[in-house]
């Protein structure tokens, strides 16, 4: 099942925002995230906010695919009222799931449009969307192409059968490989394509043969992410059964070390602790947003939004984000507005895992002793301490989560 939301204090009902968060608008990027809650079924390590035609059904609330496109335009013109007149240009669009590519090309195209008629977008800006492989061809991604999507991430996860299965992944191997090339021949220059590691049942053979194919296709990105066993869901059931052994960190810290071998060989530079990219200019700029804190609205049942030191995030289900829209009401449930130590912990936690890091300035006395002592223990970059900021090293990427607590305790 999704993950619960965060406890946070009720938004005003026109979702209007705090004239402190309005003033700092403009001095940072700005994007859009748009979530697409379908999926034709769901995965057995998902506890993302997404569901299924039987999953809405069984529920009794009327949450429909046909008209989701025009909740989401209801929602970036109610951004547009909330954050008024300000000039703010959208950097970035990410469309994400679920599975945004179950909707029509149509309705994307028509969500992006609202974005451009309502706020504009920034010369050059960055719109993706996620794909499953086998919901998109040739003509479908033509069409986003030319109603102005400029990359596209596709969820890969594995080459090998066998592991696909466990992760109740149902496209066929081979077709991310073939989804990148007629992505190219549609004219995307940015392609990514997401694996996961760590698999019950995958051996490093396995997923070498899947570093090896995603390197293959082509893409200028590659995302690959440790198997999170999250409570709740299908896999983490099994694994309390004993059906499934859980992996070990040493065996996540291997296959990591074999993804930045193959993929530094390949050409892909790490950016971020998950993220390489072929080339600066195909790393994902909209995630580079979330990391960085700047602000950007999220549209969407569940979607998380940060304007100004604000936060906030919208009712989960369907049939409630359509129904507070209908009404004319913020579909917002919750949101928190963060002081400044919160925001300056949260700058170590997120830039801490970007390659240039973060400065050391944001740490506290106990975090610049923290830093020494990682630093002696080769967990930070010698060269990027000399020059006043925290960097992991590939140790310190193995070992990053505990890094980040040492230095902001």
């Amino acid at each position: 099942m999704p993950s619960a939301l965060p406890d946070g204090e009720p938004l005003p009902s026109d979702g209007s925002l705090p004239d402190s968060a309005l003033a700092e608008l403009g001095r940072r990027p700005f994007g859009f995230y748009l979530h697409v809650p379908y999926c034709a079924s769901r995965c057995g390590y998902c506890d993302f906010n997404t569901y299924t035609a039987t999953e809405l059904r069984s529920s009794g609330a009327v949450a429909s695919q046909d008209t989701y496109a025009d909740n989401l335009v209801s929602e970036i013109r109610l951004a547009r009222k909330v954050l008024g007149a300000a000039e703010l240009p959208v950097e970035t669009v990410f469309v994400g799931g679920g599975t945004p590519t179950l909707l029509p090309a149509a309705d994307l195209v028509k969500a992006l449009a609202a974005i451009r008629e309502e706020f504009g977008l920034a010369p050059g800006a960055e719109v993706t969307t996620e794909a499953n492989p086998e919901s998109v061809d040739p003509a479908y991604l033509a069409e986003l192409r030319e109603g102005g999507y400029t990359r596209i991430s596709f969820g890969m996860q594995s080459a090998r059968p066998h592991v696909l299965q466990l992760l109740d992944r149902h496209h066929t191997p081979g077709r991310p490989e073939a989804c990148v090339a007629e992505a190219r021949a549609a004219g995307f220059e940015h392609v990514n394509l997401d694996l996961i590691y760590g698999t019950p049942g995958e051996s490093d053979d396995d997923w070498r043969a899947s570093l090896d194919a995603a390197v293959g296709a082509g893409p200028d990105h590659v995302s690959a992410y440790s198997l999170i066993v999250e409570d709740g869901t299908k896999l983490a059931a099994r694994v309390k059964r004993g059906e499934l052994p859980m992996i070990d960190d040493d065996v996540h810290a291997d296959r990591y070390l074999i993804a930045e071998e193959a993929l530094s060989a390949a050409g892909y530079s790490w950016y971020e602790v998950s993220n390489w990219a072929t080339t600066e200019a195909g790393r994902c700029r909209h995630n580079e947003l979330y990391w960085t804190g700047a602000d950007w609205w999220g549209a969407g049942p569940g979607a998380h939004s940060h304007v100004g030191g604000v936060r906030w995030w919208n009712v989960k289900h369907p049939a409630a984000y359509a129904q507070a829209l209908a009404e004319g009401r913020t579909p917002g449930q919750g949101r928190e507005l963060l002081a400044a130590e919160d925001r300056r912990v949260e700058r170590i936690l997120l830039e801490l895992r970007l390659r240039d890091g973060c400065p050391l300035a944001l740490l506290t006395a106990d975090g610049l002793a923290a830093a020494a002592r990682a630093l002696a223990e080769g967990l930070l970059d010698a060269a990027a301490y000399a020059d006043g900021r925290a960097a992991l090293t590939l140790r310190g990427r193995l070992l990053a989560d505990g890094v980040v607590r040492d230095l902001v305790d």
